[in-house]
This record gives structure tokens, C-alpha cells and sequence, in this order.
């Protein structure tokens, strides 16, 4: 049996949240510009993508609010918690996306960060249409439909 892509990667922050508030329509895997200090802070695991989001300038992706917490033993040459990060992506997608933000209503939500096996930090981006609440209380319908249907398949054997 085959690994899943999952398995390999180590996930060190991860948006639970976005598939409730967001209607995600595509993901797409992109790096990100990280100082070294960011790097082993991120290594701890302690980083926050819950509140952040990504939006295009320039024909550029960066990714705005991230906290990655500043790394205790790097002293002087430590970096700021939630500076702007350059999401590294080849430009026809760059352009592609940016044209999706603008023209469609659409937002760029993280949904995972995490290191690839050769260790390089990786962040996971959905395009999401923010969701209304009516929508938010049938996808809730349906969630607990699913645990009610796992639970009376259990008791029936």
C-alpha cells in the first residue's frame, strides 16, 4: 500500500477553521520567503494561520497577519512576528490568482503550513468565496448528519 502525501509531510500550522468559513474551490502548494530565524521558530511548531490571508501587488503574492513567534536564541538577528512573507509562485499562476482576488470576489486563505520531507517549508493556499450563514448551518447539518449515520452503522453491526 502506497503512503499517502500526507504522511511525509510535517505539518506545523494548520487553518481548521477555513473549510467552515470558506467555500474552497482550489488549492494550490507554494513556498514561502523565510528568514532563518523564522525557519526554527517554525520547527517548534508554534505558528498561527488562522487569521491571516494572502493578496497579490505587483504581480506578487504575499501573505499577510501569519504570527510566527520569534525564535528565543537568536538575539539580535531575530525577525518580526507578523511581517508581510513573499509566497513564491511562477508568475502565470501569480497573475492567475491575482486576476481571480480582483475580478471574482474571491480571497487566498492558507490552509496548511508545513515542511516537505527534504525540509523545506511549504504553506497550502485555498481560493475561497467567504461563506453565509445559512450556508454555514447546512454544512454543520451535514457534519453532524455524518456522525449521526457512523454511529447507528456501529450499533447495527
Amino acid at each position: 500500500m502506497a503512503k499517502r502525501k500526507d504522511d511525509e509531510r510535517k505539518i506545523v500550522a494548520e487553518n481548521r477553521k477555513a473549510r467552515f468559513n470558506y467555500a474552497i474551490d482550489g488549492t494550490i502548494e507554494a513556498g514561502l520567503v523565510l528568514m532563518g530565524s523564522e525557519v526554527k521558530s517554525l520547527r517548534t511548531g508554534k505558528a498561527t494561520i488562522a487569521e491571516s490571508y494572502a493578496f497579490a501587488k505587483d504581480g506578487e503574492l504575499f501573505l499577510v497577519n501569519a504570527n510566527i513567534p520569534e525564535y528565543a536564541q537568536a538575539n539580535r538577528f531575530g525577525h518580526e512576528p507578523k511581517r508581510l512573507r513573499k509566497i513564491l509562485v511562477r508568475k502565470n499562476e501569480a497573475n492567475k490568482l491575482s486576476i481571480a482576488i480582483q475580478r471574482e470576489g474571491m480571497t487566498l486563505i492558507p490552509l496548511r503550513l508545513y515542511f516537505t520531507p527534504k525540509g523545506i517549508a511549504k504553506i497550502e493556499l485555498g481560493i475561497a468565496k467567504g461563506k453565509k450563514l445559512h450556508d454555514k448551518r447546512e454544512s454543520e447539518k451535514k457534519r453532524d448528519w455524518g456522525r449521526e449515520k457512523g454511529r447507528l452503522m456501529r450499533a447495527r453491526g
